[in-house]
């Protein structure tokens, strides 16, 4: 009996409908909170992240016109958590540290490189091998966070936003901006790990698609083996 309970709840888990449901139904959320922020408190710059992390993680489902052919809901309620952060607890302190938009910021440049990353590996003939798996994640980050810096700073210029040039000296900027790298590296590293070991590993995304997409993607081992 313990078997059978153990195996009916990794189906479960593993279920491509259930996968499915929850992916749309944070896909929904993304879209809520995209247009909640441009129309409600007039927030461009993140109304239009949560629109790119809603439009990223429906790619696959438009690419093979099947509802069900999206990313394990983990990784899509992962890219959400950086926009809860932001608004549940965006200055709050605990334990000393004050939370703020820039950790949350930390997180969402990471969360992007995780859903491409994820993509390319599940969707896609991409093969990459344990380090440069982590590595890729990694450099995604940081592109992530120099073209997150630029939106910022036009954001500045031509929205009237203050999110980079907020009055602070030139060289406070500058280095603030730095440190913000960093951070954003630091996040990259502990997402790049999360895809090897849980996405790669454990996950198995694969179990969670259709067979048809499966196939187009051409990730199934033609030799018959289990997972890479």
């Amino acid at each position: 009996m313990p078997q059978t309970t153990q195996s009916g709840l990794r189906r479960f888990v593993r279920s491509k409908r259930l996968n499915a449901a929850l992916a749309w139904l944070f896909v929904g959320f993304l879209a809520a909170v995209a247009t909640g922020s441009v129309v409600a408190n007039g927030d461009l710059v993140w109304g239009g992240f949560a629109g790119i992390v809603a439009i990223l993680t429906v790619v696959p489902a438009l690419a093979f016109r099947d509802a069900q052919a999206m990313l394990p809901w983990e990784v899509v309620a992962l890219a959400s958590f950086p926009l809860v952060a932001r608004v549940l607890v965006r200055g709050q302190t605990i334990g000393g540290l004050t939370f703020s938009g820039r950790v949350s910021t930390y997180l969402a440049v990471a969360a992007v490189a995780l859903i491409i990353a994820v993509e390319l590996d599940v969707f896609t003939p991409v093969r990459m091998n344990h380090s440069f798996a982590v590595f890729f994640v990694v450099i995604a980050t940081m592109a992530a966070a120099g073209v997150w810096a630029v939106v910022q700073w036009l954001s500045d210029l031509y929205l009237g936003t203050r999110l980079l040039l907020n009055g602070r000296p030139e060289e406070v900027i500058e280095t603030a901006l730095m440190w913000d790298f960093v951070a954003a590296t630091v996040a990259g590293l502990v997402a790049g790990l999360v895809f090897e070991y849980y996405f790669r590993r454990r996950a198995e995304p694969k179990q969670r698609l259709p067979t048809e997409v499966v196939e187009a993607a051409e990730i199934v081992d033609p030799k018959g083996g289990g997972s890479r």
